[in-house]
Parts: structure tokens; sequence; C-alpha cells
């Protein structure tokens, strides 16, 4: 599954369970579709960037145990995928629009 968000300033698709991940980690349910509103997005931004360093510290210590290990591909971290949700956020807020959500496929979201 694939979550496209889109607000008057852009508009983001990602995979459904980092989409649904992050919305959790903002402090929303999680649903899809949904929404987030103009005056919702500043507490949404506090508790989604807690979050992900909340996350980040607890995986911080984590080490590769040898070398094989080291040498394989690393997937990009939590907070590297979420950095185009957080752009969006920031923008959004800048321009004081609302933030919807839904799956990819559905009939598409316009302003």
């Amino acid at each position: 599954m694939l979550v496209t968000f889109e607000s008057k300033v852009g508009r983001i698709t990602m995979f459904g369970d980092i989409a649904l991940q992050l919305l959790k980690l903002a402090g929303h349910s999680g649903t899809v579709p949904g929404a987030l509103l103009a005056r919702d997005i500043p507490e949404a931004l506090q508790n989604l960037e807690r979050g992900l360093a909340a996350l980040e510290s607890a995986q911080g210590g984590a080490e590769p145990k040898d070398d094989e290990e080291e040498d394989a591909p690393r997937k990009p971290s939590l907070h590297t995928r979420a950095f185009p949700l957080i752009g969006l956020l920031n923008d959004a807020l800048k321009h004081d629009c609302d933030v919807l959500w839904e799956q990819e496929g559905r009939a598409p979201l316009k302003f």
C-alpha cells in the first residue's frame, strides 16, 4: 500500500507502513484516509520530531557485530524517510494549509 499526503503546497507518496508509523509518532491514530488541520500541525510536528529523536536514541547504540554486517547495505532510517513529510508539514504550516492523506489509487485528493 502507498499513502499520498497532499496540501495546497505539495504532494508526497510514501510506503504505507512507514506513513502509518510516522502518523502514529505525530500523535494521529494512523487511519487512512485522514487529515490534519492547519491549526493542529505545530503539535503534530513537535510530536513527530520528539518521537523520531526517541527512536534514534534507543537505536543509536546498535553496532554491527562482525565485518559481514558492516558490508551489508543499510536501510534508510525512519528519520530519513520522514524528511519529505516533515518538509510538507513545515510548508503547510507556513502557508496555513491543511494536510490530507489517503491510500494511493483511490480517488485523487484535489485542492
